[in-house]
């Protein structure tokens, strides 16, 4: 019924995990008990998932099968998911090339491998990963040869293309999937596998270096992320933002200068002012449109500004003074298995801190009704128990 259920069982030739033996008694091998070595067949067939129906309409909680993994793939007892805005673009059909329903959105999921289909050697029974907006890649286009795997035309998504997070089980390509580092708080996982990644990319992308400034525009649920990941790489943090309340966040996990865009007169001078002369890098989290020009505005010569937010408008483009003052304006999406593992590594060290909330299944909508209003401060994690 939907993409990615098969329609057998699980128990049919998959193992799912019982999780770890009782009391620390022994395994089935004898060993002391440990979550990856107690395993055997189980009748698992349907599970809880949050369901688009339609583009108009609002999630539906269903009792769906539970897919089973086929070639490369692994099952996931989801413990936990993060909840992005391109889950609600999803869910509305907001974007050009629209997933089909009846889908199950979600990128950040976070659980247990309980089974694994043929050829699986990277993940086990066991192990605790992720899934992610890149789901997986074809590996063989020029994009995919050249560590470019995000912008593989052939690539499926997480939660669009293919069925996501937002159910108690899920699949994943284990050769593409996130593998969690060990001892990490499993609720605060899921910002990281997607508004993490994305931001950390982002970062890289401004081709800046420690001691530079990079400014963050817009301090929401990827901006406060991206404060704390641009500190960490040892970049100078300016923030630029329409609330007093979130510029103080930033200032919180390292900002130097912030502005205030709603009072500035000028908040592209106002920036070049406090850095010195203009920021070496930009990152553009904002969806607003007002927030790219100005973005551009506030770098010095030689700047590099990295578009990540998504506004459904277009933005003006002084070509003069691009051309003049050599800077550069690109796009950045998501992140490859590489920056990926390095956005994980920064959180698991301590360094990144996202700002959530946790919440059942149950409020996917009110959750997505929040989004639509402004009413999220940081990200949504919903807990899948």
């Amino acid at each position: 019924m939907h993409r990615g259920h098969a329609a057998r069982k699980v128990g049919h030739g998959a193992t799912v995990d019982e999780g770890p033996p009782k009391d620390g008694a022994a395994d089935g091998d004898g060993a002391p008990g440990g979550r990856v070595a107690r395993s055997k067949e189980v009748d698992v067939s349907t599970m809880r998932a949050a369901v688009v129906h339609g583009f108009t309409d609002p999630l539906s909680i269903d009792e769906i099968e539970v897919p089973t993994p086929g070639p490369f793939e692994a099952l996931v007892k989801v413990d936990y998911t993060g909840v992005c805005h391109t889950d609600l673009h999803a869910a509305h059909g907001d974007w050009p090339v629209k997933p089909s329903p009846p889908f199950v959105p979600g990128h950040e999921g976070v659980g247990t491998v309980v089974a694994v289909g043929d050829s699986v050697t990277r993940v086990k029974v066991g192990d605790t990963v992720g899934n992610a907006w890149l789901w997986s890649a074809c590996g063989e286009c020029e994009y995919c040869e050249t560590g470019w795997e995000t912008l593989c035309p052939n690539q499926k998504n997480g939660g669009y293309s293919v069925d996501g997070s937002f159910g108690q089980y899920m699949l994943v390509d284990s050769r593409y999937c996130p593998v969690i580092p060990d001892g990490v708080d499993l609720s605060a996982v899921g910002p990281i596998l997607c508004a993490g990644v994305t931001v950390y990319k982002g970062l890289k992308t401004t081709d800046t270096k420690p001691g530079e400034w990079v400014l963050i525009s817009g301090i929401g649920g990827l901006g406060h992320i991206a404060v704390q990941y641009a500190v960490a790489m040892g970049r100078r943090v300016a923030a630029v933002d329409v609330a007093d309340d979130k510029l103080e966040l930033a200032r919180k996990h390292g900002a130097e200068g912030t502005v205030n865009a709603a009072t500035s007169p000028d908040a592209a001078a106002e920036l070049q002012e406090k850095t010195g002369g203009g920021v070496h890098g930009a990152l553009v989290t904002a969806v607003n449109a007002h927030a790219f020009p100005q973005a551009v505005g506030a770098l010095r010569r030689g700047g590099t500004v990295s578009l990540v937010g998504l506004p459904p408008d277009q933005f003006p483009l002084d070509i003069f003074t691009t051309v003049l003052f050599g800077l550069t304006v690109r796009g950045s999406i998501v992140g490859t298995r590489k920056d990926m593992s390095e956005a994980l590594d920064f959180f698991a060290r301590g360094q990144i801190h996202p700002t959530y909330t946790v919440r059942p299944l149950d409020d996917v909508n009110a959750v997505f009704t929040a989004m639509e209003e402004g009413g999220i401060d940081g990200r949504v994690v919903m807990d899948m128990s």
